[in-house]
């Protein structure tokens, strides 16, 4: 019942500020797999429901890399959008710096969201000399191993419970003819690596080089071990056997042509679009099966300053939709569909799925910070060039992956 009354006397608050007069308000995202597409359908209804403005759908194809730049360009190019999705990172920083973006303290501070938010670390990229920017209003993370039934049922072998048993089964899988690991082009390569360090390497490897910036810890035998088996996925993976998209890789899973993947959560979202059902048609282990702790990142909502003559409604509906994104009903309809964490604590959570309560599980062994929160997007750059090189070209070694890796890493701020 308590839930119920958060969310009825928000929707009241919503309603008595915005009762002035209804705004059009453009909202830029790339969310536009069908799973994600229906996830952000769940934001603009309630935004409409509860607010009474119009979302205006600007959805950008590309991922964070195709739709950064769009989004960054128009708005220092003076042609804001009134909100917009990032990752919470450091992408943002220079346009925070500059006074592009608009402070949002006030509003937390009227909706108290440190009494709700259920990691405070996630607050920290969107926090600039002591004033809030943007709003987180997810958990994703990268660190899943994807599974198929159907692949297992082919080759009469039980599905695997962690990663190392998934490797094992690789050589059976390709006399059957199934791929043993699916994989698609493009920006889902980048993030396999981070991943694979915390399962194969460890948490304290992660720390070392995404915190410490340690290049010893490049060097050490945990991350060694990390690269033997980036390696091995190289080995039963090539260009022919790619496919367009993470949902395209979905379907693989599902039709038992692929047996396993890594990818962010995200994914269950299109699994479910499609039909599946984790603990039937799939599984899905966090951590890859063999770890204690998730990756932090995920999404954020930022807020452009508007133009000088701005209609001032179109300023408020900025304002109420910061306020509905990170409202108990939004929070809950929108992760359900997304595969996310919800940011509150409050909330009811018994209609998520076998996926989102095991990730539940581990948050509270705390967030590793992932190479969002904690690299430049230059370094960022550098190594997804390095992880895409080394996957398609056989004839760099392990060592001089390692090196390569070590020289980024010494030289990232």
């Amino acid at each position: 019942m308590k839930n119920f009354a958060v969310a009825a006397s928000l929707a009241a608050g919503l309603m008595s500020t915005t009762a002035v007069s209804a705004a059009n308000l453009e909202v830029t995202h790339w969310w536009t797999s069908p799973g994600e597409a229906a996830a952000v359908a769940e934001f603009a209804r309630v935004f409409e429901e509860q607010a009474g403005h119009t979302w205006v759908d600007s959805a950008l194809a590309g991922s964070g890399t195709g739709a950064n730049p769009v989004i960054i360009s128009r708005i220092i190019g003076g042609n804001p959008m009134g909100a917009t999705q990032m990752n919470t990172g450091r992408d943002a920083e220079e346009l925070i710096e500059a006074g592009l973006m608009r402070d949002l303290t006030d509003i937390a501070e009227e909706m108290d969201i440190e009494s709700f938010y259920v990691d405070q670390s996630l607050l920290e990229p969107c926090t600039y000399e002591g004033r809030i920017y943007c709003f987180p209003i997810n958990i994703h993370s990268w660190d899943w191993l994807w599974l198929s039934t159907a692949a297992y049922e082919e080759i009469g072998q039980p599905v695997p419970t962690n990663w190392d048993e998934y490797v094992a089964s690789w050589p059976a899988l390709e006399e059957a003819g199934i791929l043993p690991f699916g994989l698609a082009s493009g920006w889902p390569i980048a993030g396999i690596p981070g991943p694979l360090q915390a399962a194969i390497g460890g948490s304290d490897l992660i720390l070392a080089i995404n915190r410490d910036k340690n290049v010893e810890a490049v060097r050490s035998p945990e991350f060694r071990a990390y690269a033997e088996a980036w390696d091995a996925i190289r080995q039963v993976v090539s260009p022919e056997t790619m496919v367009p998209s993470f949902a395209d890789v979905g379907n693989q899973l599902l039709a038992g042509e692929a047996a396993g993947n890594i990818h962010g959560d995200w994914l269950q979202g299109d699994l479910q679009i499609a039909g599946g059902v984790p603990g039937e048609d799939y599984e899905c282990l966090p951590a890859l099966g063999v770890g204690d702790q998730l990756s932090g990142g995920g999404d954020a909502f930022y807020f452009p300053v508007l133009p000088e003559g701005t209609d001032p409604e179109v300023i408020e509906a900025q304002a109420d939709l910061a306020r509905v994104l990170i409202s108990p009903e939004a929070q809950l309809a929108f992760n359900l569909k997304k595969g996310s964490m919800p940011i509150r604590t409050d909330i009811d959570l018994s209609q998520a799925n076998a996926c989102m309560q095991k990730a539940l599980g581990l948050i509270e062994n705390g967030l590793l910070p992932s190479g969002d929160f904690a690299l430049s997007s230059d370094t960022q750059q550098q190594l997804q060039d390095l992880n895409i090189e080394f996957l398609d070209n056989d004839s760099i070694s392990v060592d001089d992956y390692i090196e390569r890796y070590a020289s980024i890493i010494e030289s990232a701020n």
